[in-house]
């Protein structure tokens, strides 16, 4: 009778192996509990095919410039705050970066439309964005979606680091020890999504996340560059935090460089 009782567990405790085996299928996240699928080790499926011939690429090219007279540059207040005060005396605002020959910096061009459904890697390099001298740096930046932004405080002060996106999670995060880092990611496209720090009131910049790589942001020489397009007709927009966006259909062909201008007016 024990023998017999002692195989019939036995073979229960097999079939619940058995069980186990066919039916898990993947490792639980303990936090979670959801399924974390794991990749065979040797798959054989092919790499993806990148939606861009480089033999083909073309580049569009470009020059922002103001007309008329530029607003004036104006000193930033920094009396608040003894650290910035001393870390940074000669800081001004950049809200109209121009040069002596019209020249408009801190502007965002970027493909707006025309590449279809082709879809493009993420980068895994991190974007930086800087609190230095009380200041943000760069002021006006582009980012693809899921690509990390890491933000920095090189203060010896408090900041924090509000994002007032509105497609994206909005997020504000204090930072109140120098070197301080913190990294975010963005999860859909949206052009431009302001950062302010609710300590200093004068600080702040702008990022745009799209889905593609095809962006840049003028120089104080007013220039910019997109590169490795593939041939077709685009939307490109240039955006500007105070003077808005233009737009102009441009179309490249295979290995063409094509050059194309924007000028803002007061």
């Amino acid at each position: 009778m024990r023998r017999r009782l002692d195989l019939l567990v036995g073979t229960a405790l097999c079939a619940f192996a058995v069980t186990l085996v066919t039916c898990g299928g993947g490792n639980q996240t303990p936090s979670t509990g959801q399924t974390q699928n794991v990749a065979p080790a040797s798959s054989g499926a092919a790499a993806p095919v990148s939606p861009v011939d480089a033999a083909t690429a073309a580049t569009v090219t470009g020059k922002v410039t103001f007309a008329g007279t530029p607003p004036a540059v104006q000193p930033v207040k920094l009396s608040s705050d003894p650290y910035c005060e001393k870390a940074n005396p000669g800081l001004t605002t950049e809200t109209a970066v121009v040069g002596r020959d019209g020249s408009l910096g801190n502007v965002f061009v970027y493909v707006k439309d025309g590449l279809g459904n082709r879809t493009f890697p993420t980068p895994s390099e991190p974007v930086v964005l800087d609190q230095k001298g009380c200041h943000y740096t760069p002021h006006v930046m582009g980012i693809q979606i899921g690509q990390p932004l890491q933000i920095i405080n090189s203060d010896d002060t408090l900041h924090n680091i509000h994002g007032l996106a509105k497609s994206n999670r909005e997020f504000n995060q204090g930072q109140p020890i120098q070197g301080m880092k913190m990294t975010h990611t963005f999860s859909t496209k949206e052009v431009m999504i302001p950062f302010k720090c609710d300590v200093h009131g004068w600080m702040n910049a702008w990022i745009g996340v799209l889905d593609h790589p095809y962006y840049s942001v003028t120089s104080t020489d007013g220039t910019f560059s997109l590169k490795g397009l593939p041939p077709g007709s685009y939307t490109i927009e240039a955006w500007h935090e105070r003077l808005g966006t233009q737009t102009q259909t441009i179309t490249v062909g295979e290995k063409e460089t094509k050059n194309v201008s924007f000028t803002f007016k007061a």
